[in-house]
C-alpha cells in the first residue's frame, strides 16, 4: 500500500478568495485525499495524497473550471528488454502522485509523461524509474530550472495583464473624454454637438466599450458567468453583472430608446469601460506585488547552479544539474558553488555554509567531510561524491519546507474563509435589493439611480483583498524567516508560536555548546587516574553521548592505550554497562549507582562539589566497587544569556528540561537566568516534562536538538529544533533554525509576532473596507451629500483594497530579526 504523501499542485483561474474556496472543496471531495487547502495568493493547491490518483485530482479541478496546471517531459530509459519491463516502468511512474499519464516506448526507449508539476518534476520521475531498475535520464540539452520555471510564468502573466491594461486604457481614454470630458475640458460638450453630435458619439462610445468588454474584458465573462449559472459566483461574476449592466442599461438608451422614460435616457458606457480598465490596473499590480512574495523561494532555489563539472568515462563533462546522479564525481573550482550534497574524497578549502546554517567562519573541508549544494566553495579544489541530488539535496528541503509553510491555512484564516463563501451571494442579494429601493423610493430618474446604486454594490464588494490579507502575509513572512534562518516547517506554527507562554529548553546542545569536556578525576583509593580515564574512555567508545565523546577526547589528549571490550550495553537515560578485559564497568548518573547496589559515599563530596559548580558527575565503577568520579562541563553557549533575557522581555517564562542532577541544573539556571527547572529527567520523561509545564504555564514552545527530544518536540504546541542537531527531531518540529544559535528561537517569536499583526492588520482592513464602502455604494450618503458613489469610483476603490493589502503584506520583506546573527 502506498503510503500518504503531501504534493503541491498549481491551480489555475483563481480570482478572488472565493475561487480558492470552491477549488479547495471540489479537491475536498475526492476520495483519498485530506487536509486540503488552496492558496489564493500563490495559486497552488497543497493536499495529503493517500491513494487519490493524479486524474481525479485534476478532473475535480476541472470540473469546478480551476484546471490543475500540466507538464508534459520525455525521459530516456535504459535496461528495457522486453514487453513486462515496459509495464514496470510505467507502473513505476504511474506510482508518482502527481502522474496523469505515462507511456514507455520499449523500441525508442524513452518514456513520455504528463504530470501536474509542484512536488514532482522530471528529475524526480527519473529517480523513481532508476529506483525500479531502469536508469533514466533527462533529455540532452540544458533543462530549465524551478527558478526559471517560476519566474518565467509569473513574468508572462505581468506582461499579458499588462498589455490588456493598455489595450484597454487606450479604447477607454476616448470613450472616458466624450461622455466626461465637458467636466475636466471647458467646452468639450459644445465642440461634440457642434461637431458629430450626441447620437454619434454615443455610438463610438458603445463601439469601444463593446471591443473592452470582448477583448480585455473578455475573462471577467468567460470566467464569472458560468459560475454563475452554476450558483457559485465570484469576483469575475461581479464585474460581468457590473459591466452588463450599465452595458445593457446604455444598450438600451441608445437604440431602444421608447423603452425609458425620457428623464432615464442616459449611457453609462464610459462606466463599464473605466471598470474594466481600473480593475485590470489592479490585477496587474496585484500579480506585481504577489511576485515579490515569492521572492524568498527564487532567492534560495538561485543558490544552486545550473550546471557543475562531472567526471564521466575518465573526462570533465560540464552537465545540466538535474544530471548528476549519486555517485558521480564532481570537480568545484575554487570560489564556485557547491551543486548538490556529497563527500570530499580529494582536495582541501574552506566552504562558506552560511547560507544554509548561518554561521559566519568558513568550514575547513578535506577528504571525509561533508558538502551541501548552495554553499560556496573558497580558495581552495575540491572534488565530491555527490550523495544527494534533486529534490534530496538539503538545499531543496529547505525550499520544500519553506513552500509548504507558505501554503499553509493559519486558524486565523478561517473566519475570512466562512465569510468569503457567503459574502458575493450576499453582495448580489444587496446589488439587488438596491436596486428595488431606489425603483421604489428613488428621486427621478429613478431607472438611473438604481443603476448607479446596484452597480457600484457589485464593483465595489469584490473580495479580493479578503482572499489576500492572510495568504500573502504568510508567504512573505515565512519567506523572511528562511532568510534569517528560521524554517517553518508548519505554518500554522507560525500563529500557534505567538500564542505559547512558556519556552522550554533541552540544555545540551541547546542552551550549552554540546562539547563537554573533562573537567575533573577524583578516584577512590587504590585506583590510578589514567587507568580508571582509559577503561572509560574504552567502554564508551561505542556511544554516541556527547559525554562519551568528551571522555575519549580527554583520554585521547593524554595518549592512552585503550583496553579490549568484548561487552557493552547502553541504558538510556542511566549510562553504561560493559566488560573491559574481563572487569565488570558500570559508568553513568548517580541514579545508576544506586539502581545496580554501588555505594557512592566514599566520593559523594566532590559529586557535592562539581554539582553546585554546574558540573556533572559520573560516577565509574569497577567489578562493583566505585573507582572514580569525573566531572564534566559543558559550556553554556555564549548567547544563552542574552536570548533568555529577551525572552524574559517579551514576557515569557523559560523553563530547562535536563537529566542533570537537580543541584547540577539549578547551578546552570541560575548562570543562564532560567526560572524554572525540571532536572534528572529519563528520556522518556520529557513528554511528561512538556506535558506538566504545559499544564502550569499554557502554551509551550520546545527547544532540543537530540533524538531523544523528538516525543518532547512532537508533543508541545511548537516544537523548535536546531539545524545541527539530529535528522529525527528536525523531522518532529515545527520550526528549525538553521544557525543552531539558541537567538534564533527569539527571532522566530518575533517574526511570528509581527507577522500575525501584519495579517490581523490585512484582515481588519479588507472586512472594515467591504462593511463601509457597501452602504456608501448602495446610496446611504445620498440624503446628506445629495451624491451617488459613481461605478467608477468603486472600481478604482477595489482594485486599491487588494494592492493594499499586497504593499502592506511586502512590509514584512523588510524586517529585522530581533537579535541579529553574525553571518
Amino acid at each position: 500500500m502506498t503510503a500518504a504523501r503531501t504534493i503541491r499542485i498549481d491551480v489555475q483561474g483563481l480570482s478572488c478568495a472565493g475561487c480558492a474556496g470552491r477549488a479547495e472543496r471540489a479537491l475536498a471531495g475526492v476520495e483519498g485525499l485530506h487536509d486540503v487547502s488552496v492558496n489564493f495568493a500563490n495559486g497552488e493547491a497543497r493536499m495529503v495524497v493517500d491513494g487519490a490518483r493524479a486524474t481525479a485530482i485534476a478532473s475535480a479541478l476541472h470540473a469546478a473550471n480551476y484546471p490543475a496546471r500540466e507538464e508534459s517531459v520525455t525521459l530516456s530509459i535504459s535496461g528495457l528488454s522486453c514487453a513486462s519491463c515496459v509495464g514496470r516502468a510505467e507502473a513505476a511512474l504511474m506510482a508518482q502522485p502527481s502522474v496523469l499519464e505515462a507511456s514507455v516506448n520499449l523500441a525508442t526507449e524513452t518514456a513520455q509523461v504528463r504530470f501536474l508539476p509542484g512536488s514532482t518534476d522530471a528529475s524526480t520521475l527519473a529517480r523513481a524509474l532508476t529506483e525500479a531498475g531502469y536508469p533514466a535520464s533527462l533529455p540532452a540539452g540544458p533543462q530549465e530550472t524551478q527558478a526559471e520555471d517560476q519566474a518565467e510564468r509569473r513574468a508572462k502573466e505581468i506582461a499579458h495583464t499588462r498589455s490588456l491594461v493598455w489595450i484597454s486604457g487606450a479604447l477607454t481614454l476616448p470613450v472616458f473624454l466624450l461622455e466626461m470630458g465637458s467636466h475636466i475640458i471647458p467646452g468639450m460638450h459644445d465642440l461634440i454637438m457642434r461637431t458629430i453630435g450626441m447620437q454619434v458619439s454615443w455610438i463610438l462610445q458603445f463601439a469601444l466599450t463593446t471591443l473592452i468588454l470582448a477583448w480585455p474584458g473578455r475573462r471577467f465573462f468567460r470566467i464569472g458567468l458560468p459560475a454563475l449559472w452554476r450558483g457559485a459566483p465570484d469576483m469575475n461574476s461581479l464585474v460581468a453583472l457590473g459591466t452588463a449592466a450599465a452595458w445593457l442599461f446604455s444598450v438600451a438608451a441608445l437604440f431602444l430608446p421608447g423603452l425609458l422614460p425620457e428623464a432615464a435616457r442616459a449611457v453609462y458606457f464610459e462606466a463599464a469601460a473605466v471598470i474594466v480598465t481600473l480593475i485590470l490596473v489592479g490585477r496587474w499590480l496585484e500579480a506585481r506585488a504577489k511576485g515579490r512574495t515569492g521572492a524568498a523561494i527564487e532567492r534560495l532555489i538561485g543558490l544552486q547552479p545550473a550546471t557543475a563539472r562531472v567526471e564521466r568515462d575518465g573526462e570533465l563533462r560540464e552537465v545540466a544539474i538535474d544530471a548528476i546522479a549519486p555517485g558521480d564525481l564532481v570537480h568545484v573550482r575554487p570560489g564556485e558553488r557547491i551543486a548538490v550534497d556529497g563527500e570530499v574524497t580529494s582536495g582541501q578549502s574552506h566552504v562558506d555554509e552560511s547560507m544554509i546554517t548561518g554561521e559566519p567562519v568558513p568550514v575547513a573541508k578535506s577528504a571525509g567531510a561533508g558538502v551541501v549544494g548552495g554553499t560556496i566553495n573558497g580558495s581552495g579544489a575540491l572534488v565530491f561524491r555527490a550523495t544527494a541530488v534533486g529534490h534530496d539535496t538539503v538545499l531543496a528541503r529547505i525550499i520544500d519546507m519553506v513552500a509548504e509553510a507558505q501554503g499553509a491555512k493559519l486558524p486565523v484564516q478561517a473566519l475570512a474563509d466562512r465569510v468569503v463563501r457567503v459574502f458575493v451571494p450576499i453582495v448580489i442579494a444587496i446589488s439587488l435589493a438596491a436596486v428595488a429601493f431606489w425603483l421604489a423610493f428613488g428621486p427621478a430618474p429613478v431607472l438611473s439611480y438604481a443603476l448607479v446604486a446596484g452597480v457600484s454594490v457589485l464593483i465595489i464588494a469584490c473580495p479580493c483583498a479578503m482572499g489576500l490579507a492572510t495568504p500573502t502575509s504568510i508567504m512573505v513572512g515565512t519567506g523572511r524567516a528562511a532568510e534569517i534562518g528560521v524554517l517553518f516547517r508548519k505554518g500554522e506554527a507560525l500563529q500557534r508560536l505567538d500564542e505559547v507562554r512558556v519556552v522550554a529548553f533541552d540544555k545540551t546542545g541547546t542552551l550549552t555548546e554540546g562539547k563537554p569536556v573533562v573537567t575533573r578525576i577524583a578516584t577512590a583509593p587504590g585506583f590510578d587516574e589514567d587507568e580508571i580515564l582509559a577503561i572509560a574512555a574504552a567502554a564508551q567508545e561505542r556511544s554516541e553521548h556527547p559525554i562519551a565523546r568528551a571522555i575519549g577526547n580527554e583520554s585521547a589528549r593524554r595518549g592512552l592505550s585503550l583496553p579490549d571490550v568484548t561487552a557493552f550495553e547502553a541504558v538510556p537515560g542511566f549510562g553504561i554497562l560493559a566488560t573491559v578485559e574481563g572487569r565488570q564497568i558500570i559508568i553513568g548518573a548517580p541514579r545508576l549507582m544506586v539502581r545496580e547496589g554501588v555505594a557512592t559515599e566514599s566520593l559523594d563530596p566532590v559529586a557535592d562539589e562539581l554539582a553546585q559548580d554546574g558540573h556533572s558527575a559520573i560516577h565509574v565503577a569497577i567489578d562493583g566497587a566505585l573507582a572514580a568520579v569525573l566531572g564534566v562541563a559543558d559550556a553554556p553557549r555564549p548567547t544563552s544569556r542574552a536570548t533568555i533575557a529577551a525572552l524574559h522581555s517579551k514576557g515569557l517564562i523559560v523553563a530547562m528540561v535536563t537529566g542533570d542532577s537537580e543541584t547540577t541544573a539549578r547551578a546552570i539556571a541560575r548562570d543562564l537566568g532560567i526560572d524554572h527547572v525540571v532536572a534528572e529527567v529519563l528520556p522518556e520523561g520529557k513528554v511528561a516534562a512538556v506535558t506538566a509545564l504545559r499544564d502550569r504555564f499554557g502554551p509551550l514552545a520546545f527547544v532540543g536538538d537530540g533524538i531523544n527530544d523528538a516525543p518532547a518536540l512532537a508533543e508541545a504546541e511548537v516544537g523548535i529544533a536546531m539545524g545541527t542537531g539530529t535528522d529525527v527531531a528536525i523531522e518532529a518540529a515545527d520550526v528549525v533554525l538553521m544557525s543552531g544559535d539558541p537567538r534564533g528561537v527569539m527571532n522566530a517569536l518575533d517574526l511570528s509576532a509581527r507577522t500575525l499583526r501584519n495579517i490581523r492588520q490585512n484582515l481588519f482592513w479588507a472586512f472594515a473596507y467591504n462593511t463601509a464602502l457597501i452602504p456608501v455604494a448602495a446610496g446611504v450618503l445620498y440624503p446628506v451629500t445629495g451624491h451617488m458613489l459613481s461605478p467608477v469610483l468603486a472600481a478604482g476603490a477595489m482594485a486599491l483594497s487588494s494592492v493594499f493589502v499586497l504593499s502592506n503584506a511586502l512590509r514584512l520583506r523588510g524586517l529585522r530579526p530581533a537579535m541579529e546573527i553574525a553571518r
